[in-house]
């Protein structure tokens, strides 16, 4: 039986955990600092907006959280990329907030790019928070763990949440379990 070296046995450990951890699951950094892991297998229940075609939904462009910062939120300019934005169906991923404690429903949220945000202090910049509204008012399952894709048409607008001041609102169309499709 031949002996390997246990460097190259731990060596090969690591490689063989990133290259199956960094593919599926997608990681959002913690209100500390560290980085939490979240599972993309968790479900949400899907959720549209009754009378909004499945093509409009299915055309929004997927964003992240690196464009959204693109907003100055001291003086309200922003990033040409993200002016053309403006009034557009996206689709962004993140992870639901309640306006209320211990909310498990509702059709207004906020939108946030890790999980626990919000929820401790500070909370983060305005230009990391989305103000959903569902459209129709209609009333989605809120759960906190989970993280989502949430599609809508934004608005870069100001607005005063429970939690501080938010840098955009988004119409909500459609919410659905997140994947890293």
């Amino acid at each position: 039986m031949s002996r390997r070296s246990p460097v190259l046995s731990l060596a090969a450990i690591a490689v063989g955990l990133i290259a199956t951890t960094a593919f599926t699951t997608p990681v959002a950094p913690s209100p500390a600092g560290t980085r939490l892991a979240v599972p993309p297998t968790r479900t949400v229940v899907a959720a549209a907006t009754p009378g909004v075609p499945k093509a409009l939904v299915q055309e929004a462009v997927n964003i992240d959280w690196r464009v959204l910062a693109g907003l100055d939120y001291t003086n309200g300019k922003s990033t040409d990329t993200l002016k053309k934005l403006e009034g557009k169906m996206v689709r962004i991923p993140g992870f639901v907030v309640p306006l209320d404690d211990f909310q498990e429903e509702g059709a207004e949220f906020l939108l946030v790019p890790y999980y626990g945000a919000c929820v401790h202090t500070p909370p983060p910049p305005p230009n990391q928070i989305v103000m959903v509204e569902m459209g129709g008012k209609k009333a989605i399952k809120l759960n906190l763990f989970d993280a989502v894709w949430m599609s809508g048409r934004l608005k870069i607008a100001s607005v005063e949440s429970p939690y501080g001041t938010v840098g955009y609102q988004l119409e909500g169309l459609k919410v659905e379990p997140y994947s890293s499709k």
